[in-house]
């Protein structure tokens, strides 16, 4: 089974049930929240250099390469396993800019391993859990959350996918450009589970 077979290959579940013809987000000027709030539901790029966007410390003014797939949604909107497997990591990362509560599920396909980070939930969506928790296919794992619990973002979820183990409930959501290609690599397009969402 090569990489990129995994949505042709499994019968995955979607990792949110999204309406059709989501509308897709340009990030490249910048973060237009009322683009956002305009659509209510809507697909943010991997791959995205979205300069202007990520303005917190963390981010050091040069991190703006999007290394995930992000689903703009209305909170609470409920968020899916795509295939069993088992909690990895979970963390709330309150930080201003951050992830806020985080999921992380470890996933194996044949001998292929993938870790998923779900970012920008709520609370009780990592409360809920333990590392080494079993999930199922399809299962219900987690709720989006609100702007005051999510790192201070419009609801959405921030969907990511390692080949390796990450080791915590973290990934680098943005990378600066020239650590693009190693983090392409590393990060692989997350289309390849939840399919052609643009």
């Amino acid at each position: 089974m090569g990489r990129a077979d995994l949505r042709r290959e499994h019968d995955l579940h979607p990792v949110m049930m999204v309406p059709p013809q989501l509308p897709v987000i340009d990030f490249t000027e910048g973060y237009d929240i009322e683009a956002i709030r305009r659509a209510r539901w809507a697909v943010g790029r991997y791959n995205e250099n979205r300069s202007g966007m990520y303005t917190a410390p963390q981010y050091e003014n040069r991190r703006t390469v999007h290394m995930g797939i992000d689903i703009w949604a209305p909170e609470g909107e409920a968020v899916y396993a795509v295939a069993e497997g088992r909690v990895a990591y979970l963390h709330n990362h309150r930080e201003r800019g951050n992830y806020g509560p985080t999921l992380v599920l470890h996933h194996r396909f044949g001998n292929l391993d993938i870790y998923a980070l779900h970012g920008h939930l709520n609370q009780r969506s990592i409360l809920r859990w333990n590392p080494g928790d079993r999930v199922e296919k399809g299962e219900e794992i987690a709720n989006l959350g609100a702007i005051e619990e999510n790192g201070g973002w419009e609801p959405h979820l921030h969907y990511q996918i390692s080949w390796d183990d990450p080791g915590e409930a973290d990934m680098p959501g943005v990378v600066a450009p020239e650590e693009r290609e190693e983090a392409l690599n590393r990060y692989p397009d997350p289309r390849i589970i939840v399919g052609t969402l643009y």
